[in-house]
């Protein structure tokens, strides 16, 4: 899933950049998904359908997702800078995390 606070022709341009082939995006809420509180633009992730227990967030700022903290992963403002490796750093630290969700029997992360 992509969950972004922009509207969705501008989340489409960038995901035909991330993913130009349609392989590993299969889902994007953008703006219009997002709830709307004194011209902010907030991410609910209740509104994934998934468990939240097993649900992580990466965002840039912990404005869109106020009431899921314990959700959050904060990671760096994406520039568009091509040689930019935030999200390969943190491979391996999603990894860990997806082996504990598994030991302890939940499944897996969303």
């Amino acid at each position: 899933f992509i969950f972004t606070t922009v509207k969705a022709d501008y989340a489409e341009k960038v995901l035909d950049v991330l993913d130009p082939k349609k392989q590993l995006i299969r889902h994007c809420l953008s703006q219009r998904d997002c709830l709307c509180a004194r011209g902010c633009y907030w991410k609910d992730l209740t509104l994934l359908g998934r468990d939240l227990a097993k649900t992580l967030a990466l965002d840039h700022s912990m404005q869109g997702l106020p009431a899921q903290a314990a959700n959050w992963i904060p990671v760096p403002r994406w520039d568009g800078d091509p040689r930019d490796q935030e999200l390969l750093r943190l491979l391996l630290l999603l990894g860990q995390l997806e082996r504990a969700v598994r030991i302890r029997g939940w499944g897996h992360l969303e």
